[in-house]
């Protein structure tokens, strides 16, 4: 396989001198037709994918009609090379980081002041998420309530505290492996959508709408609504009588609790459908909340550790000093994995920031620093938190309990600590859910535009409106002409007003209510395991793949070899466990996936025509196309 000239040196058909073109990578990597090996060489759009006709119509940068491409652009600082024989076409789908009415400028200039108009609908030329709020993503979702709450069961089939501890540590790292991996691959496809691109780049269209319809229709609004209801019993918990691990079964109590949890999820909703700038800046505020609380838990551990003292008549733990640590470990193997699976969901949600990297201002440079910053912190954190547990409680107590942080806060402090901790826990959730609605709104928006769902989701903006939301006035911050109320909120929305995904994010918002009022999580849960897992183990052998597939691609990260193949195997090994101990739900899962390829084949296959004349659903060609 021969190496071909890089993109730097690639000339426009209209202007063979054009300069070359400081562009976003991520549209160069819409794949082509593959029913001839010349469509991997052509320039136009005919050879692309319906995945990116959508999205690159009338927004290819080559044209006159476009403003950015008749102007000098400064040179790049790196080329990005590509092999002869790819699937991937880098000539005809660049286009500039982000465009203005004048021609084209650069991340950082200086932009009109006042209340302007954006144009364009496209979220991945709006260039807005930076490093710390990709870091947020990340740690916001995986801590949820899972180190609040998930003890209880990896100590319970660990059977020691150490054993607990070396559970976290692995499970800790096992999910570093897959979250480096993503990473590779974010940097290779800087797309918004995350595992639905890399799929349907890497295996084809099927396998990327697959996950579409798992991850749209049941796990993201599923996982969205366990947070939510979680939040919702802790609430409730927190200014009720309850301060036991046991649940409510009080009908009243329980449909208390799902409207505490529909009233958090319309809050974020509307939040994230306001302003992308707002929803990560509070999601960087919730970040560094849950490092303070895990980080308190820490420090009051090591303090009545020490001082063998605490406010309320409770003895704490001695154990740790006079048995050993190891002492009573379990040697089954099945505990084993039920304990490591019951960690590896705790650190869930690792493939966050992956979903929203179209929108990063430096993708390739600040998806792996995310990544490698992310996770360690995480595992640190949740070491320390595991640790203060085994500090001040005993085993029993800790195995017994669903609730571990409020008991510690009742345990340690009173009636005061357990409700401290629980409204702790609360807003950890809050900022979970928080998370997980940016990023599964950014997740139907990427298949609304790929045609993996109907356009109206791959819009920006009110559906059926022109695009162009205002954009509050940057230096009106430190106006003193203007209003208290003007400069805060122009520090919260330096940033476009109204242009997020507003019908992506309502569709996500209503499917969780859903579940929300009528879910199994049970089943919820089963489905993760293995569907969840199912696409986790596809997309990262995907990488695998893309490395013999595509030699040549620029990787601004490279993992070892070995992290996808450990993170492979290790998701076999759950599946394995998934399908033993729940046969008739995995069969259900597998049903309810495959249910999607027939659906593939109507909506995705007819439209490309390559199953012959276009077909749509008459309802959706009614309401869902433009």
């Amino acid at each position: 396989m021969s190496r071909a000239p890089t993109y730097s040196s690639l000339t426009s058909p209209s202007n063979t001198t054009r300069r070359p073109r400081d562009s976003l990578e991520l549209a160069s990597l819409a794949s082509t037709t593959p029913t001839s090996s010349h469509a991997s060489r052509s320039s136009s759009l005919s050879g692309i994918s319906s995945s990116r006709k959508i999205s690159l119509s009338g927004e290819d940068p080559l044209s006159p009609s476009n403003p950015a491409g008749s102007t000098p652009q400064r040179p790049l600082t790196h080329s990005r090379s590509f092999s002869v024989t790819s699937a991937f076409d880098f000539a005809s789908n660049l286009f500039p980081l982000s465009t203005t009415a004048a021609g084209y400028t650069s991340i950082g200039a200086a932009q009109n002041n006042g209340l302007d108009l954006v144009d364009g609908g496209n979220l991945e030329k709006h260039k807005s998420i930076t490093y710390l709020n990709g870091l947020s993503l990340i740690v916001g979702l995986i801590i949820g309530s899972g180190i609040f709450s998930s003890p209880a069961q990896i100590t319970t089939n660990a059977g020691s505290p150490g054993a607990s501890l070396l559970v976290w540590l692995v499970a800790g790292i096992l999910a570093w492996t897959g979250a480096a991996s993503y990473a590779e691959l974010g940097g290779a496809i800087p797309l918004n959508g995350g595992a639905q691109v890399y799929l349907s780049k890497i295996f084809g269209d099927l396998f990327g709408f697959l996950f579409t319809w798992s991850s749209v229709f049941v796990l993201k609004p599923g996982s969205a609504a366990i947070i939510a209801i979680i939040f919702g019993e802790y609430i409730v918990r927190a200014f009720s009588s309850n301060s036991t691990s046991t649940p409510n079964t009080n009908p009243s109590i329980i449909w208390i609790e799902k409207g505490i949890s529909l009233l958090a999820l319309t809050l974020v909703a509307l939040l994230n459908c306001l302003s992308t700038k707002l929803a990560t800046r509070m999601g960087d505020g919730f970040m560094f909340f849950k490092f303070f609380a895990l980080l308190s838990i820490a420090i009051t551990g090591l303090i009545v550790a020490v001082t063998g003292r605490t406010l309320t008549s409770f003895t704490p733990n001695q154990d740790w000093k006079t048995t050993s640590w190891f002492a009573g470990t379990n040697t089954n193997a099945s505990n084993w994995a039920v304990a490591l699976y019951a960690g590896l969901w705790a650190f869930d949600g690792w493939d966050n920031t992956n979903f929203v990297l179209g929108e990063f201002r430096n993708p390739g440079r600040d998806l792996p620093r995310v990544i490698h910053t992310a996770m360690p912190l995480v595992i640190l954190s949740y070491l320390l938190a595991t640790l203060s547990y085994t500090l001040v409680l005993p085993d029993k107590i800790i195995a017994s309990s669903n609730t571990i942080a409020v008991t510690f806060g009742a345990r340690v402090f009173g009636p005061i600590g357990s409700l401290i901790l629980a409204l702790m826990v609360s807003a950890s959730c809050f900022g979970a859910l928080n998370a997980t609605t940016f990023t599964s709104g950014r997740l139907v928006y990427a298949a609304g535009k790929e045609g993996y769902l109907p356009s109206v989701f791959g819009t920006v903006g009110m559906p059926g409106s022109d695009p162009k939301p205002l954009r509050l006035r940057s230096n009106s911050i430190n106006n003193s002409d203007s209003s208290f109320g003007s400069r805060v909120m122009a520090k919260l929305l330096v940033d476009d007003i109204f242009f997020t995904p507003i019908t992506a994010v309502v569709f996500n918002s209503l499917l969780t209510a859903l579940y929300i009022l009528t879910g199994s999580f049970q089943t919820l849960i089963t489905f993760y395991g293995v569907a969840g897992y199912s696409f986790y183990f596809l997309t990262v052998l995907g990488l695998i793949v893309l490395r013999i597939k595509e030699p040549h691609l620029e990787r601004p990260y490279r993992t070892w070899i070995s992290t996808p193949i450990i993170f492979c195997c290790v998701s076999l090994f759950l599946l394995s466990r998934a399908v033993f101990a729940r046969p008739f739900q995995t069969i259900v899962v597998l049903v309810f996936v495959g249910a999607g390829v027939p659906v593939w084949w109507v909506w995705v296959r007819g439209k490309d025509g390559r199953g012959g004349e276009a077909r749509e659903w008459r309802f959706w060609k009614r309401w869902g196309r433009r």
